[in-house]
């Protein structure tokens, strides 16, 4: 009696590959190793590294900019972003010059910081929310306005005579008020992003804007709130770099944007939206610091390091674009 055999099931997994696999694969992942190889590095190149006081200093070149890149990092994944970042701490840092020689006191110049950066965040907005103004365009338009009311306010002067000690200290031995401050807005932000509703009217709005709408997300409240935190962001980086430098002058934080937008995406943030991590954030502004913090020491000129930084933010760009072409060649 002969039998006839019947083919196989073959089973089609719905994941691809197992949770381990996805982790150690992820972009995050590969980002702490550049991390944890740099600092290596930077120990053999320096003797001067390893010295617990000259790292609580390197956290000077990014908290600042780790504490904007944070509310960027939503904004970009929503398919916005925010190019007036450094302008709005240079306006935030000329109002609360203009303050402290009226000789108002740290808690006023604080509000009026954070108070400052909240009120061009509503303005950019309500530019983009409300008039559906293409974001680049309009922040590319802010940038000139907000950093040239400050050239207009001082020209080629400066503000000085803040008070003692203004928003300076450590919490406790090398760890500054400034990096416990970039701790507690880490793990806020990661929460809001990663654990919340908005968090995921969030990727929701960056994956597909138009389906978003018809989910019953308020697209645009969603993207005004995300300017807005934007805006408060680089009040505070504002307060706290002006409380480091003890001055203001219109120059301040030049070119900052370009630093911020590179922190982003080289955190995986997506530039196109809809995907990235907060955590992905966090160790792209510790590569960035130490990197920059270990060329100083080897006295490499300013100059260098802008290079670089341009350099990498094109890098971070196109590798996955071409990925997914060379993906999709090879499929074919």
């Amino acid at each position: 009696m002969s039998t006839v055999s019947t083919p196989e099931k073959r089973v089609i997994p719905d994941r691809l590959g197992t949770p381990l696999r996805r982790i150690v694969a992820s972009w995050e992942v590969l980002l702490f190793g550049v991390a944890v190889l740099i600092f290596i590095f930077n120990s053999l190149a320096s003797p001067y590294f390893l010295d617990a006081w000259n790292l609580s200093d390197a956290t000077f070149n990014f908290t600042e900019k780790a504490m904007i890149a944070f509310a960027m990092a939503l904004l970009v994944i929503s398919g916005e972003i925010d190019l007036s970042v450094a302008a709005i701490i240079a306006l935030a840092s000329t109002a609360m010059g203009a303050a402290a020689q009226a000789g108002i006191g740290t808690p006023g110049l604080v509000l009026i910081g954070i108070g400052t950066g909240l009120a061009c965040g509503v303005f950019n907005g309500v530019l983009v929310s409300v008039l559906k103004l293409p974001s680049i365009v309009v922040t590319i338009g802010t940038m000139s306005l907000f950093r040239g009311i400050s050239y207009i306010v001082l020209g080629d002067q400066a503000y000085g005579k803040y008070p003692a000690y203004f928003g300076q200290g450590y919490v406790v031995w090398v760890f500054s008020f400034e990096f416990v401050l970039f701790i507690v807005l880490a793990i806020a932000f990661a929460v809001l992003l990663h654990a919340t509703n908005f968090g995921r009217q969030v990727y929701a709005i960056g994956n597909n804007d138009f389906a978003a709408r018809f989910s019953g997300i308020p697209v645009e409240r969603v993207k005004f709130i995300l300017f807005l935190l934007t805006g408060i962001m680089s009040g505070i980086a504002a307060v706290c770099l002006t409380s480091r430098l003890g001055s203001t002058r219109p120059s301040i934080a030049q070119g900052w944007e370009l630093e911020v937008v590179t922190m982003v995406v080289l955190g995986g943030i997506s530039i196109l939206g809809g995907s990235g991590t907060i955590g992905g954030v966090v160790i792209a502004a510790f590569v960035m610091g130490l990197v920059t913090f270990g060329l100083g020491l080897l006295n490499v000129p300013g100059i260098v390091m802008s290079i670089f930084i341009g350099l990498l933010l094109i890098i971070t760009i196109a590798i996955p674009i071409i990925a997914r072409r060379i993906k999709i060649m090879s499929s074919r």
